[in-house]
């Protein structure tokens, strides 16, 4: 999709950030099968350099902390020669799990760093290039968290939230000049930090690790939770819709429903 019409992927760029691992990979490997050509960010050049490896020649890294203006101006110069067309925000952090009374102020602006002023940052480095040429599609990772009530991870929510917003207001100043933006939020994910998720609150309340997993998937219609595959492939279906912008589409195996 290129200013709201479907069109192939093959021969176009897309930038990823939070590309070295989970879910960030996975949305790579999706976009690679689509034809794109995909340059990974992240802060480990070590795991960058290696899930690049992994995927193919048509993948390439550079190494960027969003949350750092100075790195993110350097990004941006250091891709100027590519036309980045498919801009895909997925660089999160989880930040503390916590009540909200014993959360410290450095820990709250840790996640707003990383998850919002991370987007604002990349999205104000590769928009104007996209409105020049009159196209490009941008997809922000936001999350049911905050759709509904998650307990002792007010930070992460709140931060989610604000993507949402940031997604719907910047779609209607950039949609005029042929670029989309949309955010897509998923539920919970399969993988590490889910599971960290798990033992932790089986130590919180006293049961195991499956009691606390069945407890928390058991509010899916779905009775699981989704893969990061399917979130990968979410990205490219979205990048197929016509006429998608300003919207903010759930994938949670029916964790949320609206």
């Amino acid at each position: 999709m290129s200013g709201g019409s479907a069109a192939p992927l093959s021969g176009r760029t897309a930038l990823v950030s939070g590309g070295g691992s989970g879910l960030g990979a996975a949305i790579a490997r999706s976009l690679l099968a689509e034809g794109a050509r995909v340059v990974l960010t992240g802060r480990r050049e070590s795991v960058l350099e290696e899930t690049a490896g992994r995927l193919g020649p048509r993948a390439a890294y550079r190494v960027c902390d969003v949350a750092r203006p100075d790195d993110v101006e350097e990004l941006a110069r250091s891709l100027a020669d590519e036309e980045i067309s498919v801009l895909v925000n997925n660089a999160g952090i989880a930040g503390p799990v916590a009540p909200l009374t014993e959360i410290a102020p450095d820990a709250w602006d840790e996640v707003f760093d990383v998850n919002v002023r991370g987007v604002f940052l990349m999205c104000r480095a590769f928009l104007p290039a996209m409105t020049a040429r009159g196209t490009g599609d941008v997809i922000n990772i936001a999350s049911v968290s905050g759709k509904r009530p998650l307990l002792r991870r007010t930070p992460y929510c709140a931060s989610k939230m604000a993507v949402i917003g940031l997604t719907t207001t910047l779609a209607g100043e950039v949609g005029p000049l042929g670029v989309t933006v949309n955010s897509l939020s998923p539920g919970p994910v399969s993988g590490p930090r889910m599971e960290r998720n798990f033992r932790l609150e089986a130590e919180r309340t006293g049961s195991s690790y499956a009691e606390a997993e069945e407890a928390f998937v058991s509010r899916s219609a779905l009775g699981r939770m989704v893969t990061e595959d399917e979130v990968g492939e979410a990205v490219t279906a979205m990048l197929r819709m016509r006429g998608l912008c300003g919207a903010d589409i759930d994938l949670s195996a029916g964790m949320v429903a609206r």
